[in-house]
């Protein structure tokens, strides 16, 4: 088990943060440290690069801080975005 998963209680944001993240996500969650929680939970991938965590489930991409455990932003993963597109097409 890695450090974040082990720390994440400790997960938390600004109220900025859950404006951007709301926004980049699409969410209609009024919770969604919860909601990011429950992702990193569930998580496909969790890459440690330098000074943040990148968490990758689904068709998002969440930046944690690694020293505080700060959510910074969550946005759509474009590139699985992309091949789902693709998948689609190929299904028609």
């Amino acid at each position: 088990m890695n450090d974040l998963l082990t720390n994440v209680n400790k997960i938390h944001t600004t109220d900025l943060g859950i404006i951007r993240i709301k926004k980049n996500l699409d969410l209609e969650t009024n919770n969604v440290v919860g909601w990011c929680k429950n992702r990193i939970k569930n998580a496909a991938k969790i890459i440690r690069n330098g000074k943040n965590w990148y968490v990758y489930k689904g068709n998002s991409i969440i930046t944690i801080n690694a020293n505080s455990y700060t959510i910074i932003t969550a946005h759509k993963n474009k590139k699985c975005i992309v091949n789902q597109y693709e998948i689609a097409q190929t299904e028609e």
